[in-house]
This record gives C-alpha cells, structure tokens and sequence, in this order.
C-alpha cells in the first residue's frame, strides 16, 4: 500500500515539533529547576514501550520472533531495512507485528541514513535491519555517520550460522570486527538465552550518556531457535555509568569566570540538541548576555532569530563570529568538541581565552584544547545548576562594550551585501539568495531542513534560519556525500506533517537518488533541491583557490537530466535557469502534494566565502565582505609548487593589481572588480558613497534584514 505515511501519520507527528519549539522558548524561571533536569537525564534509558509489561512476555517463540518482540517492547513502530537470506528468519517474524512499518530501501546504505534522519528528528534510536554479507558491509559508511555525529541507532545485522562462522561461509562478513573502530558498542549474539537482555543493552547504551550506534549481529540459526520470551526493564552495566550531574565545585568555578568575564562566548555545538537544552541555554544567554557562535552540529539549538547568536564559526563562520572567538577572554564550550573545522590552526586558536568544556564524554574534555574548569556531565542539568549559582550570586553582565564591539563587526563583515560582489552584474542565479529565499517560504515551526555535503551544505549553514533544534539536520564529523537525501525521508516518516528539504547538490544527490523510488512508493512526500554546478564544487573550489585551477576530475558532465529522472521516479520536478525564476519554482516544489525535485543551475564558479584555508589561522579570514573598506578580501596562499610560489620564490615582479592601493592600505589582496581601473573608497572620483566614518550606523541599519532575492539580477557574493 503506498501513501501510508502521510495518510495515516508517522510515529512523531509534527506536534512534537511545535512541544520543541515551546521548550526552544523556555527560559529557567519557565522550565525545569536543575534537580529535574538531573533526574530527567538520569532516568534516560529506560524502554519507550511496554518493556517488561508487554502482552508477548512469558510465551514461547523462534529467536527471530523474540527480536521482533524486543523492539515493540522498546516501543519501536517503524523500521528501515533491506532484507536478504540471513536475515530472513527476521523479515518472516516482522511480518507479523502489528506495531511496527517497515520502510524498504533500495540500498543498505539508504537505510541506515533514513534511520538516521528519523533519530536526528525525534531524538530516539533508529533502528535499521540488514543481512549478512555485502548487506552489513554497505551499513559502514551509515553508521560511521551517526557515530562522528553522536546519532543513537540499534543496526541489527543478519549473520551464517554459529557453526559455520570464520569458514569464508556464502555471505560471510565479520561486521562486528569491520565496524568496530565506528560504533559505540556491539554484540555477536551467542546464545538465545543473551537475546532480550542484548537489545535492551542495546537501546540503553545507544540513547545515554553521548549517544552512538550500537550494532546486533544475529546468527540465522540462534534466529531459529525457540526460547522464552523475558523481557527486561532494567539494565546491569558496572563498566557503563555515564556522568549526568555535573560536579557542583567545577559549576561553581565556571560561574565565578563568568561573573570576572568582560568578553565571554558560548560555543555552542550538538550537545544542546541531545540534550534538549535550549531552553537553559538561552536562558543563560539573556540573564548574561552572553552572544554565542553556533557549529554545523548546532544549527537550531540557539534561535536564529536571537539578536545574541552570531551564527556560524570555523572554517566558513562569519567573520566577525571567528573574531568573536578570537577575542574572547572567555569561552563556554557548550556540547562541542572544538574540531579542526572550527577552531583553523590550533596553537593560535582563542589565544587570550580561558576556557569552560562542558561534555557529557569525559574523551572529549582535553583532547584538543586544554580546560581551565572542565565538567563533564549532561549540559542541560550543568546549564541548570549554572543558572541556579549566577542566580544566588545576583550576578549581572559585564560585558556592554563588547556586545557593541561585536555589533560593529557584524555590520562591517556581512555575509552578503549586494554592492560588493563579484557576478553581480550578470544574469546567474546566486545560491546564497536562492538559499535565503527557501528560508523565507518556509515556516520554520513546522519545516525540517537537511543537507548533502558540500558547498550547498555551508550556503544553507550561512543562509538558511533555522528557530528549532532538530529541524536541521547534516553530516558533520564525517561529511558523507549521499547522507542527506534518505535522511530527509526518515525525518519525513517520523514528521508526516512537516514539510521536509533536502538541500543537496549534483554530485552528493547521485549518491543515492535511488531511494528516490523508496519515497514514491511509501508516499513520501521529501522535496529535493539541488544547486547543481555541474561539479564537485567544494573539492573544485579547493583546486581553484589552492591548485591552481588544476580541476582533477571534479567536472561533471550534463548527465542526468534530474527533470527527467524524477519523472522516472514518479515525482514531480523542474529545472531553472534565471534568477527571475526562482520564487515561484520554490513555492510550487513548497505546495506540491508529492515527492518533488527542483533543479536550480549555477556557475561552478561559484565559491563559498568566508574562507579559513586549511591550516591558517581562525582570523586569517579570506573572501570576507569589508563595508568600511568597500572591497571583499581574495588572497589566498600559493600552492607549494606553483607559479605564483615560484614567482614570489624568486622574487620577481607579479602584475599590478588594480586594487593595489587597497592591497597596501588595509593588507592582503582585495577586489571589486578585477577590471575596474577607476578610484577606490576614498580617493577622488570614487562612486562608493559610503565614507569610512559612516558605515558603522549605515550597515548596521540595513543589516536588520537581509535583502530580498532579486528579479532583476542575481545578486552577489
């Protein structure tokens, strides 16, 4: 039967949602008190379902059936997988159960990522099940996802039997050994008498404390052994006690930094989303006025539309959110883990910061930037007892001159203005904007936005608001091409009522635009938009601006037509070419009933900016806008080897920019134009009507909101 979804409802309808964006709201006066928060986070675990109370307990049954059986009592409805002969006692026992819908994926891999998307969403474990063989091998890439990105998932593999394991038996894979170094734990089942104690192990360790995917293996013949069904409620881990409370010595010495800070910052990453600690977050954010950067991981986790998020850091942030960090005497690492893409080169990272690490994983304290005050323990109940301290100590923020510092970084460094760009003049279509405007239609208390890997992925990063956690949805640690499409079908499934979009581009989307089928068939109703370059535009952005333009392999042919593929699929779908084209394209991809893909072409000359190179430091910012200077700076380091290496090498003379006065006034290499020849900001003749004293009050007005996607032109980077 297809359509069920959307007809008959997902197991997390977009109520649940809208109960996120009240407790995205909620400040610590409104919400939980910190003992709560503490018992809340320590009773996590525990099943979501019947448990032991389940109406199958104490009956006699096949080990498949007692899987299956398992996972209704874990209160599992639906699962995503892709059968085969080991696991074929499984699938005979799924169809069965009157709870739980089973999702078919066209790839082993799909699966894994739908299952993937559907935990992000909800915040419960996707469960996805597999054979043995190639079918357990092609999960890797999936599971290594949802570990780099601390995603709970239960994988239940099929396996040959006992007896025949490590004989090279048909399908034979050891997937337990192969997924090791990617999961947070795993089991071979041995013995039916292990069964149900193994799944609710399972379902507890991948929930608690820093969530991960956990991985079941299943021997066919335990499969099809009979047993009795005894299902637990509690578990008995000794070597497994996460630390929830966070210890109340350290809470006390981090408030005491933040009363003394005059510069503080929040680095904010996914742990505010696992554990749902919004709504504490901003409350410390408006009782100190504390602004906060937010990771990849992060996005949704502080508002967008909270005038002290300065949004995204690292290697493609604002510039004035890596100045931030860059100046901060204090820094509060909320649930992030400081990862090369956000901190640049690490001996200069945060030079004169002291800083706070809050993590619930004690590894990931100290591992790359040593703590003054670490506290490990769940953040929403350290963020609670936080509040409680600066509460009791009537503290007040110290910090006014740098709010209005960072205001006038965020005026001056805008991501985008449309006098200081380059194409700006021609009539392509400018990504950044169509992101933007996708933002505009889009409510974003009933949306959820995912994303391929790539420069798209940093565009929507920029450009797209998101207000809610969990309505943003993107592969950070490992960056896998091919995640964000089956993702936004599992976050469809769990929220039949939102409106689901993947943001993708040409080459991530072929990835596995085969579970294009998987979402027709189900009456999944994902829509799909690619900024299609033709290219492997990251990587070809990286040979333009670091090889020399030496595209290795980064072209990519016409092919397929996408119009004509959805049309294949049974979707809808259309492409545009025009700037003038892209509001009306949204909003008929937006109002379709079904599955959707739009096409929007753009020149694969189009790069992401702002721009850390690899290795350089956080404020070595390159592609940055400056109003006050009226240029965009472009330099960029010269491939070792190349002739512009060579040439300074050797010291010989290098073509006069036409922007030279610009190069030696403010530093580097900056552009307008890169022919125009007339004056520049400040000289006579200049047709720049900003004057330097003037852009701080000018920009900082027109910055409120950002302009709208313009039919005239298309706009300009």
């Amino acid at each position: 039967e297809t359509g069920n979804f959307r007809r008959q409802g997902g197991d997390h309808p977009v109520s649940d949602i809208n109960d996120t964006k009240a407790a995205a709201g909620a400040t610590a006066a409104e919400g939980k008190s910190a003992p709560q928060a503490r018992r809340n986070a320590a009773t996590q675990g525990a099943p979501r379902g019947a448990g032991s109370r389940t109406a199958k307990q104490g009956r006699a049954m096949l080990g498949a059936e007692a899987v299956i059986a398992s996972l209704e009592a874990e209160g599992v409805t639906t699962v995503f997988g892709y059968p085969g002969g080991q696991a074929i006692k499984l699938y005979d026992a799924l169809y069965d159960s009157d709870q739980i819908t089973h999702v078919l994926a066209r790839h082993e891999q799909g699966a894994v990522h739908m299952a993937d998307g559907y935990a992000r969403a909800t915040g419960r474990a996707g469960v996805a099940i597999v054979t043995s063989g190639p079918g357990a091998t092609n999960t890797v890439t999936g599971i290594a996802t949802a570990y780099m990105d601390s995603v709970p998932l239960v994988v239940i593999t099929g396996q040959v039997g006992r007896g025949v394991i490590g004989t090279d038996s048909f399908q034979e894979s050891d997937i337990v050994g192969i997924t090791m170094p990617v999961v947070k734990h795993s089991y071979l089942l041995q013995s039916t008498d292990e069964l149900t104690r193994t799944v609710r192990e399972a379902f507890h360790i991948a929930v608690t404390g820093r969530p991960g995917p956990v991985l079941i293996d299943i021997p066919s013949d335990v499969a099809g052994e009979t047993m009795v069904f005894q299902y637990p409620d509690a578990v008995n881990l000794p070597s497994y006690k996460p630390t929830y409370r966070g210890n109340a010595k350290q809470i006390r010495a981090a408030c005491r930094l933040l009363e003394e800070a005059v510069q503080p910052l929040l680095y904010v990453g996914g742990g505010v989303i696992a554990s749902e600690a919004t709504g504490e977050l901003v409350a410390l954010m408006d009782k100190m006025q504390i602004p906060a950067v937010v990771t990849l991981m992060g996005k949704g986790g502080v508002p967008a539309s909270h005038p002290l998020n300065l949004g995204p850091v690292g290697m493609h942030g604002a510039k004035y959110s890596n100045m931030a960090m860059t100046e901060a005497d204090l820094i509060i690492a909320a649930g992030a883990r400081f990862s090369d893409r956000v901190t640049g080169r690490v001996t200069e990272f945060a030079p004169n910061a002291k800083i706070v690490h809050i993590d619930i994983d004690p590894a990931e304290i100290g591992k790359i930037r040593d703590a003054d005050v670490p506290i490990v323990g769940d953040l929403k109940g350290v963020l609670a007892g936080m509040l409680e301290v600066l509460e009791k100590d009537g503290a007040v923020p110290r910090d006014e001159q740098w709010i209005a510092d960072i205001g006038a970084w965020r005026a001056r460094y805008p991501f985008y203005h449309p006098n200081m760009a380059e194409n700006e003049q021609t009539d392509e279509i400018v990504p950044e904007l169509v992101i933007a405007e996708l933002g505009r239609q889009l409510d974003p208390a009933a949306s959820i936005v995912t994303t391929e890997v790539g420069q798209h992925q940093m565009w929507a990063h920029q450009f797209l608001p998101r207000e809610f956690p969990r309505t943003f949805l993107s592969s950070g640690g490992l960056g896998t091409m091919g995640f964000g499409f089956p993702a936004a079908i599992g976050a469809a499934v769990a929220n039949p009522d939102a409106t689901v979009v993947c943001i993708a581009g040409d080459g991530s989307f072929q990835m596995n635009s085969q579970e294009m089928a998987t979402a027709a068939i189900n009456g999944v109703p994902v829509k799909v938009m690619i900024l299609d370059n033709r290219c492997l535009g990251m990587v070809h952005q990286w040979q333009k601006l670091f090889y020399d333009k030496r595209y290795s392999q980064t072209l990519l042919e016409p092919v397929p037509d996408f119009v004509k593929l959805a049309e294949a699929y049974g979707w809808e779908g259309e492409r545009v070419e025009a700037p003038g084209e892209v509001v009306a394209a949204i909003g008929r991809m937006l109002a379709a009933e079904g599955p959707y893909l739009l096409d929007v072409a753009i020149s694969p000359e189009q790069n992401v900016y702002p721009m850390v190179a690899p290795g350089a430091a956080l404020d070595n910012v390159m592609g940055a806008i400056d109003v006050a200077v009226g240029a965009v700076r472009t330099d960029v380091p010269a491939a070792p080897g190349s002739p512009r290496a060579q040439a300074a090498a050797s010291a010989a003379p290098v073509a006069a920019s036409p922007c030279a006065k610009l190069d030696a006034q403010f530093g580097g290499r900056w552009e307008i134009d890169p022919e125009d020849t007339g004056a520049r900001l400040g000289q006579d003749g200049s047709t720049v009507d900003v004057r330097p004293e003037d852009w701080k009050t000018l920009f900082r007005e027109a910055d409120a909101e950002m302009p709208a996607f313009s039919e005239e032109k298309g706009g300009a980077r």
